[in-house]
């Protein structure tokens, strides 16, 4: 490989490794605000917050990696304008065409990375999130239950322990409030066990307390009883997501399936990896500046060039699924012009015009 595709291949990616680790920093923010909060409602064990924070990230790569290709590719060309090392090479014969090697050297690999998690890796973590979440609202040690703190419990209902052993099996000071239609019960005692029934169901066993049962909306139908040993059936928990929405399915089985939804999401799964492509032609020509002149502004344009991008792409993904769009047209008419536009961009970047009063 020439010196030079050496030397601007070096400086396009370690551009593109900066602001990726910087985006991915402020992304962990955002993430892990999300995830601790369904831990302080006890939708989730503080257990799984590395795998839903891994998760979350996970799927959002796709559109995360574009935005860091676009950004590193115009921070590093425009450092070489400002310290005029681009007029240097353009000296010498090297255009647009001549740099598209060390670029596509970056691009292409980030593309595919792009193209993996979009395609496979990221249905993989939504698949996955959910049936974590799944198993944690029909599992109640799963769901959260900690000594000390009050624990929604799936189904309905409220538990309270004051102790529980190490391998979270056993529990002192126990309280369970649950509710139906009309009527509310409530169960407390000084100790008790978690087990499985073979049902499938799990029983807390519950010794020495006392269960008090009356009606919801005011009445004087109450019942109260003293136990030495007493079983509660813990309710099943209700799944929150379904495993089968086409955001949890794998692309494979997208193909087959003709639901607008389906159809929506296989092209939202295929824009982004194209959407890369056309943010990283559109970099260089807009990194375009004298040596004095601020690189900034032209980055907040190209920032909101990516905005557009994908906020119509997730727009045209809404409208995919409402029928407003043609299946067959999908999202082909937002990402083939935005890669032609760019590649027009690239092409076209530093070819010299003639004035309006120039001869031949």
């Amino acid at each position: 490989m020439p010196k030079l595709d050496r030397y601007l291949l070096s400086e396009f990616a370690q551009a593109v490794m900066a602001t990726l680790a910087v985006l991915l920093i402020v992304c962990v923010g955002g993430a892990l605000t999300d995830v601790l909060g369904d831990i302080a409602r006890g939708q989730l064990p503080a257990g799984l917050l590395l795998a839903q924070l891994g998760l979350v990230l996970l799927n959002w790569l796709p559109v995360i990696l574009p935005l860091a290709l676009m950004l590193g590719l115009m921070l590093a060309v425009g450092r070489l304008y400002r310290d005029a090392e681009m007029p240097v090479i353009a000296s010498i014969g090297v255009g647009p065409r001549r740099l598209l090697k060390p670029l596509m050297l970056v691009v292409l690999p980030l593309a595919g990375v792009v193209a993996a998690c979009s395609l496979w890796l990221g249905p993989w973590a939504e698949r996955l999130s959910r049936e974590l979440i799944n198993e944690a609202n029909r599992n109640m040690i799963v769901a959260g239950l900690e000594p000390g703190r009050f624990t929604e419990l799936p189904g309905g209902g409220v538990a309270f322990v004051g102790e529980m052993s190490g391998e979270g099996t056993r529990f002192d000071r126990v309280f369970v409030y649950r509710q139906s239609e009309d009527r509310m019960n409530v169960v407390s005692s000084n100790e008790g066990a978690l087990k499985a029934g073979e049902d499938g169901q799990r029983y807390l066993v519950l010794e020495n307390g006392f269960e008090v049962e009356g009606p919801r909306g005011g009445g004087k139908d109450y019942r109260l009883l003293r136990y030495a040993s007493n079983e509660v059936r813990m309710p099943a928990g209700k799944e929150k997501f379904d495993l089968d929405e086409p955001e949890a399915l794998p692309t494979s089985v997208l193909l087959g399936d003709e639901r607008p939804e389906a159809v929506a999401q296989l092209h939202r799964r295929i824009a982004p990896p194209l959407l890369a492509l056309a943010f990283a032609l559109m970099a260089i020509p807009l990194a375009r500046s004298m040596p004095r002149q601020a690189r900034y502004g032209r980055m907040l344009m190209g920032f909101l060039g990516y905005l557009i991008g994908i906020n119509l792409m997730l727009m045209g993904t809404g409208w995919l699924e409402a029928g407003k769009i043609p299946g067959a047209l999908g999202l082909w008419w937002l990402v083939l012009p935005l890669v032609g536009f760019g590649a027009w961009l690239y092409l076209g970047d530093g070819r010299m015009r003639a004035s309006k009063g120039s001869r031949a």
